[in-house]
């Protein structure tokens, strides 16, 4: 990870670029730092050794760049260039920061020593909804739906365009898969048998010496997390984190079913049999409420499995949005008819690098960056980001139970 001075000065740096710079037409402000920031000219492990600016004047600078894009935002009309029209600049920006603010979550959470975040307490109301009793899977009818956004305003340019796809009909988790349920696969030797593991992921566990989820440890029959500096009991109840794209492979062969693939996780959360089209989240159309998901990290950690049901999809799958991104089986790519906008390196320079999508986002991402199409990708033996996954399995063919 990043030292988390570079996040903060690379958010201003980026915003002064694109908006006070590009959209503003002004003169730079800090241009000596721009390579300083730059994601492409500096490795994460090279940056803590870089010259840096210092915590406050890391704020200044991103203070004084806030408050001149503030100024822009006020004069220029939001129309007419792919880059002004609706606001997208200005939407990319946002959605980049709360992105590094997701990231520099993920950078605390690694870090020792005493607390120094505290969690804002749950809404009584929100928790006093959550259901218990739900089926543990829905079927998704086989069919076509749209998969994608040619509409969506600030949609990224992976995201794009809008494309019919096929799906055959499968069965997917009602809700992400829990500590607890991720406890019988640990208690039943699936870090050990690697008849559950592919020859990568295998490699993976043996390289890494998993034996259970990242900042997990056990003490006798109790197993224990470390949150944020706080040491506490792994609470069933909860979507299971921080573990891998082979760690959640792993786990969906052990229960005898598989990962769903990107285009059957995005119908799932998307897909209205009713009017046959694609919702923008998977309650309809309106921006998340606290009352829909869990977004926004001041919770510090995932809500219950069956929190929010006014939240679920047209089909009855809940939790898609918010609490922790899901692994899918899917390798991150273009899809068809995909133009480059407004750079490549924002997804094209990752195709094909061996990345396997994210879906849904967790409950430390941001409204803004985690609609129903929003795709995000990382390597699969990442851990320390906020990631869970749900399962699914193949629809019985006609005749058979």
């Amino acid at each position: 990870m990043s030292p988390l001075v570079w996040d903060l000065a690379h958010v201003g740096s980026q915003e002064e670029q694109w908006l006070v710079r590009d959209v503003g037409g002004m003169e730079p402000l800090r241009p000596e730092i721009d390579k300083l920031y730059d994601a492409f000219e500096h490795s994460r492990s090279s940056r803590p050794s870089l010259p840096l600016l210092a915590p406050g004047e890391s704020r200044g600078y991103l203070a004084q760049v806030r408050s001149k894009t503030l100024d822009i935002l006020d004069r220029v009309p939001l129309e007419g260039s792919p880059l002004l029209e609706a606001g997208f600049a200005f939407g990319m920006m946002v959605q980049h920061e709360q992105q590094h603010a997701e990231t520099m979550l993920a950078t605390h959470q690694l870090r020792v020593g005493e607390p120094v975040l505290h969690p804002v307490a749950p809404d009584p109301r929100v928790l006093s909804r959550r259901v218990t009793g739900l089926p543990p899977e829905v079927l998704i009818p086989g069919g076509s739906f749209s998969m994608g956004t040619s509409v969506e305003p600030w949609a990224l340019d992976n995201e794009r365009p809008a494309h019919e796809v096929h799906v055959p009909g499968y069965w997917i988790d009602t809700v992400p898969v829990s500590n607890g349920s991720f406890l019988e696969f640990i208690n039943d030797g699936g870090y050990a048998n690697p008849d559950w593991w592919t020859a990568e992921g295998w490699s993976s566990r043996n390289d890494d010496d998993l034996t259970a989820p990242k900042y997990w440890m056990r003490d006798g029959h109790q197993w224990w997390r470390v949150r944020f500096g706080v040491v506490e009991p792994v609470p069933a109840e909860e979507p299971v984190q921080h573990v891998s794209f082979f760690e959640a492979e792993a786990y969906a062969k052990w229960a005898g079913r598989r990962l769903p693939t990107e285009a059957e996780w995005e119908k799932a959360a998307r897909h209205d049999p009713v009017s046959g089209r694609s919702r923008r989240y998977p309650w309809g159309d309106e921006d998340p409420t606290s009352g829909h998901a869990n977004l926004g990290g001041a919770a510090l950690r995932p809500s219950p499995v069956g929190s929010y049901p006014a939240g679920a999809s047209a089909l009855g799958v809940h939790q898609l949005i918010g609490d922790v991104w899901e692994w899918t089986s899917s390798d991150f790519g273009p899809y068809p008819g995909f133009r480059v906008f407004p750079y490549r390196e924002y997804s094209e320079a990752f195709f094909g690098g061996g990345y396997k999508v994210l879906r849904g986002g967790s409950w430390a991402a941001d409204g803004a960056a985690s609609r129903g199409t929003f795709r995000n990708w990382d390597y699969p033996i990442r851990r320390q980001i906020f990631t869970g996954f749900r399962t699914a399995r193949n629809d019985a063919p006609a005749g058979g139970q």
